[in-house]
């Protein structure tokens, strides 16, 4: 399985303080909805980075921003809010997405991190009616965090790598999982999706931020996620995906 890379990939989480009990993730992924969307949440609820994940043995990028390197997985919060985001945009093959997950759900679990809130597109077919946000998360999630919300489930199919290690790890323990998923299209990064997400988890945690500059936002990075997009698709096409929605 682990063929490919040079040794046996293992993560590291580090923290310099004390993490929210509510943890937001967006990975890169087809379309870039997620990650666009919580890079939009970090900047626009001015955190601060407060830790990363270091990867071993998986190719990985250094991104770098007005001529400072950083960690390609970042965690980011501040004291007055209740929420720690997790930015991830090193690409982690669905083969390694549960080690990955199994490393951030030992932290959480070290850090009395309550619940996990990840947000995700997925490439399916759909119609102007499908551009919503749909969810699949576990019972306590859902009850703390769904109620009155416009969010319907996602009616059937099957999740793999990082997200399926999420919510299994969930049904068997108290740590609440939600993901929130959206239909995205090919251009990178898809900013409609982004809205969407943004707008969600927004209103389920009633975080106070206005998804409507995302667009001036997008179109800054663009060119940034356009490059990290074709990096994501050469890899994707190196391996067999089985991954199917319905």
């Amino acid at each position: 399985m682990f063929g490919m890379f040079r040794d046996t990939p293992s993560f590291d989480v580090t923290h310099e303080s004390s993490p929210s009990e509510s943890l937001l993730a967006g990975f890169s992924a087809y379309g870039l909805a997620g990650l666009t969307a919580v890079d939009y949440l970090v900047d626009h609820l001015e955190l601060e980075e407060t830790g990363h994940i270091r990867a071993e043995g998986v190719p990985s990028i250094t991104p770098f921003e007005k001529g400072r390197p950083r960690h390609p997985t970042r965690l980011y919060s501040r004291p007055d809010l209740d929420v720690t985001i997790l930015v991830g945009e090193q690409f982690v093959p669905s083969v390694l997405g549960e080690a990955l997950a199994t490393s951030i759900l030992d932290w959480t679990a070290d850090n009395e991190v309550a619940e996990i809130s990840v947000l995700a597109g997925v490439p399916i077919p759909h119609g102007e009616e499908g551009h919503r946000t749909f969810y699949v998360a576990t019972d306590d999630y859902r009850e703390s965090r769904l109620e009155g919300l416009d969010v319907p489930p996602m009616e059937a199919g099957f999740l793999d790598g990082m997200n399926a290690a999420f919510l299994e790890y969930g049904m068997d323990s108290p740590l609440a999982v939600g993901l929130f998923v959206t239909p995205v299209h090919a251009q990178a990064p898809d900013v409609d999706a982004a809205v969407r997400l943004v707008e969600t988890v927004d209103e389920a945690y009633d975080l106070g931020v206005d998804a409507g500059p995302l667009e001036t936002f997008a179109a800054e990075i663009r060119q940034y996620y356009q490059d990290l997009a074709e990096r994501i698709e050469r890899r994707e096409h190196e391996q067999s995906d089985d991954r199917m929605y319905m």
